[in-house]
């Protein structure tokens, strides 16, 4: 088969059709650079230029989209470079209620856009790129850790309130990152599992406003990818949301790539245990992991990536031997 480049084998893996080889992107943070536009912008090209992935996953410190609303935070050493709100805002009811609109283009939020439009500048539009974009209830629990879920169940309106801020903030910043070059978002939410909330509670106070932000990027953006965080996901209805790819922790929580492809018929992402085999498996382990999952979906509508961002530890070994068993010939794969 003729070589694609990566527009042409992230499509033909949309479509369900062959490619050349099984595309594969890998992500990391880079902590407390990441806190500079121009250390994040030389890192992600650096990142990108050292191992050539399908897909860009612009990696703003996670914390991004709480600072202008006044949450302190740090970088405590986290295995996978997150930074961790360390004061929160919202400590009673009636702080939602203090939750005001903010100015996307300035601050934290104005930052994490000006970085991409330098990276995206940069990368010319030879690779896509996808800004990260909390949904907003996983923003609302970043500004108020467990306080939300009392209030939640006791006191909606106050959090209802709050919500519809956080989206209309949402939804700005993440048109903003369009304008500045990204090609869609990669579109996280930490609150979708059965351990947290039931499917109700997620219907009422997630899904409604997730997928006020998915419409509004509706004729603007050419790829977004779903990132379901955690375990006992909500798969079902998050399979219903009008993205392009879905992304998830497979190897660690139900449903296996296999039982998803007949769930979702678009793209899958996943197929690495990024904080096991990844971290201490051998090169053989890693490239059996790959292999197994292109041999789960029949080589076909998969990107391989990890489950969430890799461990700042992961090695440059761990992660070529990703890159070497994703880019075998597909019959080798299917069949290893």
């Amino acid at each position: 088969m003729q070589t694609m480049n990566h527009w042409q084998r992230i499509e033909a893996a949309l479509l369900g059709d062959a490619t050349d080889r099984t595309p594969v992107a890998l992500w990391r943070h880079f902590p407390e650079d990441d806190l500079d536009v121009d250390k994040l912008v030389r890192h992600t090209l650096e990142w990108q230029r050292k191992w050539d992935f399908d897909l860009v996953k612009f990696m703003p410190p996670g914390t991004y989209g709480v600072e202008d609303w006044g949450a302190v935070t740090a970088y405590q050493g986290s295995a996978n470079g997150a930074r961790a709100v360390v004061a929160s805002p919202v400590r009673t009811t009636e702080d939602w209620l203090r939750i005001r609109p903010l100015d996307v283009k300035q601050g934290s939020y104005g930052r994490q856009n000006e970085a991409l439009r330098a990276a995206a500048r940069s990368l010319r539009g030879a690779v896509p790129i996808l800004q990260t974009v909390f949904s907003p209830l996983t923003t609302a629990r970043k500004l108020s850790t467990d306080r939300l879920f009392a209030d939640l169940r006791c006191e909606p309106d106050a959090l209802e309130a709050a919500l519809r801020v956080i989206t209309d903030t949402t939804i700005q910043f993440a048109l903003d990152s369009l304008e500045a070059g990204a090609h869609g978002v990669f579109f996280a939410t930490q609150l979708a599992s059965s351990r947290m909330l039931t499917t109700q509670e997620y219907e009422r106070f997630g899904s409604r406003y997730d997928l006020e932000v998915l419409a509004a990027l509706r004729g603007h953006a050419q790829l977004n990818m779903l990132h379901a965080h955690g375990d006992d996901i909500m798969f079902d209805l998050l399979a219903t949301y009008p993205v392009d790819m879905f992304n998830w922790h497979d190897r660690l929580t139900p449903p296996g790539l296999e039982a998803a492809a007949a769930r979702f018929t678009r793209l899958l992402v996943g197929g690495l245990n990024e904080h096991g085999t990844l971290l201490h498996g051998s090169e053989q382990d890693i490239a059996d992991e790959v292999h197994n999952a292109i041999a789960q979906t029949d080589g076909r509508r998969l990107i391989v990536g990890p489950g969430c961002v890799l461990p700042v530890a992961t090695s440059d070994t761990a992660i070529r031997a990703v890159v070497r068993a994703a880019r075998a010939p597909q019959e080798q794969a299917l069949y290893a």
